[in-house]
């Protein structure tokens, strides 16, 4: 019995030597190689400081930025927490949840329908990105909140929305915290 027990237990412990040490290893090493920015979680850095990653959401409550979507991770935007809320399409929780934030927005800017992902959260919970929709639809809070002409907001807008890779792949959409970094360093060159 014992003659036919040790090979498993070598198999066993190679495959996993090699599955559980030396293949991460080599792919982290790879990675730093060849995409050290992206293997190191893509951050984004304003003078000299990391204030987020392209990849994770962040709370943005001010009326003076664009929004991102809600956050279903632990206590809001928790990348340590990070998942969707779980909450099936007739959760009475979920129903009320997000009449509560459409009304809330809706007050924002009355004149345009609230676009849902202003009200529904991701499945990560933690998607940085909007659609142009959604970050035109703040425009008039942030321009009155900035003291901004409306038309100079929608051309900022315009100039973030990333389009569909190669022409075909996902959506159009506007990276949240890049767009309020270019707010920021347009405003601040205005004076």
């Amino acid at each position: 019995m014992f003659k036919q027990l040790w090979p498993a237990i070598g198999m066993i412990l190679i495959l996993t030597l090699i599955t559980g040490v030396v293949y991460p290893l080599a792919m982290t090493g790879i990675g730093q190689a060849l995409f050290p920015r992206q293997a190191n979680g893509s951050l984004v850095e304003r003078d000299g400081r990391v204030i987020g990653s392209q990849w994770i959401g962040q709370g943005f409550s001010s009326p003076r930025y664009f929004q991102g979507r809600p956050s279903a991770a632990g206590n809001g935007y928790d990348a340590a927490n990070s998942s969707g809320a779980n909450l099936g399409p007739t959760s009475k929780k979920l129903i009320d949840r997000v009449k509560t934030d459409a009304t809330k927005r809706q007050t924002e800017n009355p004149a345009a329908p609230v676009p849902v992902d202003l009200v529904t959260s991701s499945a990560s919970g933690l998607d940085p990105d909007i659609t142009p929709a959604a970050a035109y639809f703040q425009v008039p809070r942030v321009a009155a909140a900035r003291h901004l002409p409306e038309a100079w907001l929608r051309q900022l807008v315009e100039a973030h929305i990333e389009e569909r890779f190669l022409g075909v792949f996902g959506e159009p959409h506007v990276n949240v915290l890049r767009l309020n970094m270019a707010l920021d360093a347009v405003q601040a060159r205005r004076g």
